[in-house]
């Protein structure tokens, strides 16, 4: 990000701050501003995804996840499973673009093949978490109308309320979203999802931890829960590394077949606590 831009991004919300009443106009500077978050040109992690059910113990899967943002709006991410052996070198390539529909890959190594996700599974969930497709896309914030609904404090910080629906009703697999967001580092601390035009929510996102790491708010811990089955998926982050300097072919469905091409970008992987 250049440093203009984020220059401007301060004076716009001290400019959103000053105001006593929220308009439509607050609501778009805060979108903006939440997807313009500073995050670095591009990101490494290694961290844990943990599938909570009630009854069964639960069930740890290693992962690296990588982003890189090419442009305003052309950002792209590729994960890639380590552990346990039954989902070890499975990834998900993602490719957003303003100009067409966000594309996603699938790589099953027990197939040694690469499905292509459909616009259609947007809601699918991914590897069975609690975490749909969509979730995993860079969703541009002029799709969504925005409105401010207040403000309210999440684990003791102090949030503005956010609610955003699609402009499309198809262009998403939500009808809704309610976002609180840290005034401080632009973070979502908790969201809660609505489909149908269901007046409840579906599942919720909360944010349990986080920190700078090179600069950089960084979400470390999250859980999302299905309001419905309880079911939760805790998303861990352990080891991050900013601006390496990716490259873009990292970033292909070559890769995304090939685990070996990425490993010198990857950091350190520390044990789950």
């Amino acid at each position: 990000m250049k440093p203009t831009q984020w220059l401007s991004r301060l004076f716009l919300f001290g400019w959103f701050i000053s105001l006593p009443v929220f308009a439509a106009s607050d609501a778009e500077v805060l979108a903006k501003r939440v997807y313009e978050r500073p995050d670095g040109d591009d990101r490494a992690s290694f961290g844990y995804m943990v599938l909570v059910e009630e009854g069964h113990k639960p069930r740890v899967r290693g992962m690296f996840s990588y982003g890189k943002d090419k442009s305003y709006s052309d950002v792209w991410s590729l994960i890639r499973f380590t552990s346990p052996k039954d989902i070890a070198n499975t990834g998900l390539l993602t490719l957003d673009s303003e100009a067409k529909d966000s594309e996603q890959w699938v790589y099953l190594p027990g197939l040694d093949r690469v499905r292509r996700i459909s616009s259609s599974r947007k809601g699918g969930r991914f590897v069975g978490s609690d975490i749909f497709y969509e979730d995993l896309q860079n969703r541009l914030y002029t799709k969504d109308n925005h409105k401010v609904l207040g403000k309210a404090k999440v684990n003791k910080l102090d949030a503005i309320i956010l609610e955003s629906i699609p402009k499309k009703a198809d262009d998403s697999a939500y009808s809704k979203k309610v976002s609180w967001i840290h005034e401080s580092s632009l973070i979502a601390l908790k969201v809660e999802y609505y489909q149908d035009g269901a007046t409840k929510p579906m599942k919720r996102l909360i944010v349990n931890k986080i920190n700078k790491t090179q600069g950089y708010w960084t979400v470390l811990e999250s859980t999302v829960t299905d309001l419905d089955s309880g079911h939760k998926t805790i998303m861990k982050v352990k080891n991050v590394l900013y601006d390496q300097g990716l490259a873009d072919d990292m970033f292909t469905v070559q890769v995304l077949e090939d685990p070996s091409r990425e490993t010198k970008y990857r950091p350190k992987q520390l044990e789950q606590k």
